[in-house]
């Protein structure tokens, strides 16, 4: 019997571990050095956030943020069924108050009343793109572009789409919310920087093994790959081993 009381006491430890760790407010900062990065433009910092799903973003995270981000991209699953439109707005609202926000789709996004979605960002000033894309623009002429492709679990991204919007000589920054989209990029494509979310970066790994790889930053040759664990939680509001994280990210020239 004391074997079963300690048994359950460690059970119970673990499962407030977890809910600890679900909850914590990490912002990684990160400066990414690029050869060919618009040097007119000298840097742009991004703040990258992906994954709330039914967790509020805290002030504590807001308060890490202000005023060091250039733009804000909200990387896709900012909800999923069940989630309140009171609690999307509000997120939404605290995210908006760091700089210029955009968003891309995820496929748990589409779990929601999407429509009544589309229409709360477009009120709130917040740019979608949905296989589109924005650009900015030094006094010489010298062009970043921002691509958002949407949702790939329902086959909704059309990544040509983006780059035809985005044109020709520009320094190309992707946002997609699954890491996938990789497959898809090509180097005559001229995309120096991919944002992705979607694995949570397994969320419960045990071992350190878990249904998906943990988030991380790398570089192939051709393009830097973000993949994030991500901000909110899935299933249940716990986390092991795979830290949530958001993302402050400076890009500059080499």
């Amino acid at each position: 019997m004391l074997y079963i009381y300690i048994f359950l006491i460690a059970i119970v430890f673990l499962l407030l571990y977890m809910w600890i760790e679900a909850n914590k407010n990490i912002v990684k900062e990160q400066v990414l050095l690029f050869n060919d990065f618009p040097k007119d433009l000298e840097k742009l910092t991004i703040f990258f956030i992906s994954d709330i799903h039914r967790r509020k973003v805290s002030e504590k995270l807001i308060n890490k943020v202000v005023g060091k981000a250039d733009i804000v991209i909200i990387g896709g699953d900012l909800a999923e069924k069940g989630v309140s439109f009171e609690r999307i707005s509000e997120n939404v609202d605290a995210l908006k108050g760091l700089g210029p926000t955009y968003f891309v789709w995820g496929n748990n996004d589409y779990e929601t009343d999407f429509h009544r979605l589309d229409s709360l960002l477009l009120e709130k000033g917040v740019k979608i793109l949905d296989n589109t894309a924005v650009n900015f623009e030094s006094r010489s002429g010298e062009k970043i572009s921002l691509l958002g492709v949407d949702d790939m679990s329902e086959e909704r991204d059309r990544l040509e789409m983006a780059l035809l919007d985005a044109g020709d000589n520009s320094f190309k920054i992707l946002a997609c919310h699954n890491p996938r989209i990789v497959k898809k990029i090509k180097k005559d494509h001229n995309i120096k920087l991919v944002l992705t979310g979607h694995t949570h970066g397994g969320q419960i790994r045990i071992m350190n093994f878990g249904y998906y790889e943990k988030g991380k930053l790398s570089d192939n040759g051709v393009f830097k790959l973000l993949i994030s664990n991500g901000y909110g939680t899935t299933g249940v509001p716990l986390r092991l081993g795979a830290e949530p994280e958001t993302h402050l990210m400076t890009l500059k020239k080499s």
